[in-house]
């Protein structure tokens, strides 16, 4: 098959495991950035350029969409999949994953467990924010990844100064409750075709609270609970995703819900796990094709 990879970072350790795992299975990998694709609206003919060249005889892409590129990135998906191509990320599964505060919404209704949460219009009280979720909390910028934007307040007078801050930037954000058990570790499950392929435990470094690998946290496999598989399944097959990376913590109410990225990093958990991950995303569109 024909498969293109849809990525701005062909040199990313995730676009090359990928274009080594199709090409190890006899595909014909290509790799494009989608930022430089032409979409051509016309009647019944939707069809894409790529400098200044038709792509055409694709029978499958990847996109690896990052969270600034998701609104052409988004497009691109949607004109491939108007032209019958089958893509590893739907376009509006993707739309919707993006949006934390919608994926928030969606999963309260299945059960899944998650972290207290206010989303805050510009009239917020402070004491409605110690009512429902507590101090200490944790304010996330819902434009953060890699844990950027993400921050732990212990008092009032600091979270209202940045409450008020964000607000008057016209920030978006979220408070979550800080779940103190999890002593700053939490859980990533690589989700892909309806199954729990990988999992980690990731620990932020001392000082930190942040498990995030990208900010220093160390990593180890680890076998998940059939409440933890269950509510990884539950969150992804809710956003209607067939690869994402689902993050939880570990609480004395139960797994709890943080966060699915429909664009999970792979050096993380194939580093620490030894799972050809990549390699089950190939096994998603070969079976698609029968």
């Amino acid at each position: 098959m024909n498969i293109l990879v849809l990525s701005k970072g062909p040199q990313l350790y995730s676009t090359k495991s990928i274009v080594a795992a199709g090409t190890k299975r006899g595909h014909q990998m290509i790799v494009i950035d989608y930022s430089e694709c032409n979409l051509i609206v016309e009647d019944n003919n939707p069809h894409i350029y790529y400098r200044g060249v038709k792509v055409e005889g694709i029978d499958a892409i990847i996109p690896r969409i990052g969270a600034s590129g998701t609104f052409y990135g988004v497009s691109v998906i949607r004109q491939f999949e108007m032209m019958g191509v089958f893509s590893l990320t739907d376009s509006n599964a993707l739309t919707r994953s993006r949006s934390k505060l919608e994926s928030l919404q969606l999963l309260t209704q299945t059960g899944v467990l998650m972290p207290k949460t206010i989303y805050p219009s510009s009239h917020f009280s402070m004491h409605r924010v110690e009512e429902t979720v507590g101090l200490p909390c944790v304010i996330k910028l819902l434009s953060g990844t890699h844990g950027i934007g993400v921050i732990l307040v212990n008092d009032r007078i600091t979270a209202e100064s940045i409450l008020e801050s964000y607000i008057k930037m016209r920030q978006k954000f979220i408070v979550q409750e800080f779940i103190s058990e999890a002593s700053g570790s939490d859980i990533r499950a690589l989700v892909v075709g309806g199954e729990v392929v990988a999992a980690m435990r990731r620990t932020a470094q001392q000082g930190e609270f942040r498990s995030n690998l990208h900010r220093g946290g160390s990593s180890v496999p680890i076998e998940l609970s059939e409440e933890e598989k269950q509510t990884a399944l539950i969150a992804v097959k809710t956003l209607g995703l067939q690869v994402a990376g689902v993050d939880m913590l570990q609480s004395k109410r139960g797994p709890l819900l943080l966060e699915v990225n429909a664009s999970p990093g792979l050096e993380g958990i194939e580093t620490t796990t030894k799972i050809d991950v990549a390699g089950k995303m190939i096994n998603v569109i070969e079976n698609s094709k029968k």
